[in-house]
């Protein structure tokens, strides 16, 4: 007798190994015993695995093997917070503390898009940066390190300058526009 196989989805695309094409955004399962099925190579695979496929820039999500419900979130807050655990934490107490203060805020929606930009631009800023320090000789690349500190602080003071001002902007034109609202049904402050 066989082993049983963890039920898989049909997708709509052929797996990759009966015709060489890759579906659009590969399917991981997760089942109550806390396991991760990896529904494009038929196998388990751990938090690390998943972490290295957001490394790989994958495209794939998470679903409860019972429910579908899409887990992709908290999988990838569990990275995180195994990550902050783990080592050298991105994030002190305080922005942890400031970020759940903002949950129920009327501002929540916004500060969501706006970590969401800021995370994307530095990303950007940090792609740039390692594509032009393929261009550089080792003495330059020595010399760029001596100097990366200062450098990238002063990056980083003007980027946080940068993005303080546009958030401060937002905060503006929010207050602005529910003004008029609140001025449109006759309601004034």
């Amino acid at each position: 007798m066989s082993a049983v196989q963890p039920r898989q989805e049909p997708h709509p695309v052929q797996s990759k190994k009966a015709n060489a094409v890759k579906p659009a955004q590969r399917v991981i399962k997760k089942y109550p015993n806390r396991r991760l099925y990896d529904t494009d190579t038929s196998t388990y695979i751990t938090l690390t695995e998943v972490k290295q496929l957001v490394m790989d820039s994958e495209s794939f999500v998470v679903r409860d093997a019972k429910t579908n419900e899409d887990l992709t979130r908290s999988i990838l807050l569990q990275i995180i917070l195994e990550e902050e655990a783990g080592g050298a934490p991105m994030f002190s107490e305080a922005a942890l503390a400031n970020l759940i203060r903002i949950y129920g805020h009327a501002s929540q929606a916004f500060m969501g898009t706006y970590l969401e930009k800021n995370v994307q631009a530095f990303t950007d800023i940090q792609a740039k940066l390692t594509e032009q320090s393929k261009t550089l000789t080792p003495e330059m690349w020595a010399q760029f390190m001596s100097m990366q500190n200062p450098l990238v602080q002063g990056m980083m003071g003007n980027y946080v300058e940068q993005s303080k001002t546009v958030f401060d902007k937002m905060q503006e034109q929010m207050a602005k526009q529910t003004e008029q609202m609140l001025g449109a049904f006759g309601i004034k402050r």
